[in-house]
């Protein structure tokens, strides 16, 4: 099974099946691919294809899902166990994809709909969810995923996008790098030795700037895509994303971005050079 990668750089498109052509710093044998999913089903509708691939190519991977799905429910009569119908459906589609479920997909239960209110991290009450070690927030819960799975690669939806849990998917990721590579909160695991390079996948908006990478991939493995969108059967209004999933084919696209903490070198080059 060939998948082809195609890289945009300054020099022109450099096009190669052999994936340390295309990602940099290839670690051959120990290559670590963490996905972010702020709902359950947004890994394989917006970067499904890479996900295939990754484990074809003997990557280990694994999924954090932020969400519960609670607020995800299209029928009254669903309302109080949609959560739990959106988990098995979240299980049976990333086992159709091929993940190992049992050991490779994390479930951060935050509820649906308002990542913007659970935000950081503050020490948990009685009766919060999401608890990890006696902390709570999305924070706690990404930084102990960071230091769990000490991926070298990290997928999150894109910046732009329109729902406020992809925006804060991606945002409290990057604190969580920060945080996890640091000694702050021992008990949420040992720091990470290195941080992780960075990609974007696009579920509802665009890209911020255009994508960088273009993954080509055979027939079958756009099946095995559609195949784990439609396990989730309670999500109506899937059919917009299948139909736009159709049109792209067996091509899928990521934006490649830099961790870019403040360096003031870098401004002092900007006036004296």
């Amino acid at each position: 099974m060939t998948i082809y990668f195609d890289r945009r750089t300054d020099q022109g498109t450099i096009s190669s099946d052999r994936p340390e052509d295309i990602f940099p710093e290839w670690k051959f044998g120990e290559e670590r691919w963490l996905f972010l999913s702020p709902h359950d089903d947004d890994i394989v509708c917006g970067c499904g294809l890479t996900f295939i691939a990754a484990l074809e190519m003997g990557v280990q991977t694994f999924t954090g899902v932020v969400t519960n799905g609670r607020m995800g429910y299209c029928r009254p009569e669903v309302k109080e166990t949609i959560a739990d119908i959106r988990r098995k459906e979240c299980t049976d589609s990333f086992r159709a994809l091929g993940l190992d479920v049992e050991n490779n997909l994390f479930f951060l239960n935050h509820d649906d709909g308002s990542l913007n209110i659970q935000a950081g991290r503050r020490l948990a009450q009685p009766g919060d969810t999401a608890v990890i070690a006696g902390g709570t927030g999305v924070t706690n819960s990404l930084t102990w995923l960071l230091r769990k799975t000490r991926p070298n690669r990290l997928f999150v939806p894109t910046i732009t996008d329109l729902h406020p849990d992809h925006k804060f998917t991606n945002s409290e990721a990057m604190i969580s790098i920060f945080h996890a590579q640091g000694g702050i909160w021992p008990e949420l695991g040992e720091p990470i030795a290195e941080i992780p390079r960075l990609y974007e996948y696009a579920a509802y908006s665009n890209f911020l700037t255009p994508p960088t990478l273009r993954l080509r991939v055979p027939e079958e493995m756009l099946q095995r895509k559609l195949d784990g969108i439609y396990a989730y059967k309670s999500q109506e209004q899937i059919d917009l994303t299948i139909k736009m999933v159709k049109r792209a084919g067996t091509n899928e696209y990521l934006r490649e971005v830099r961790f870019d903490l403040y360096d003031p070198e870098e401004c002092r080059k900007l006036f004296d050079e």
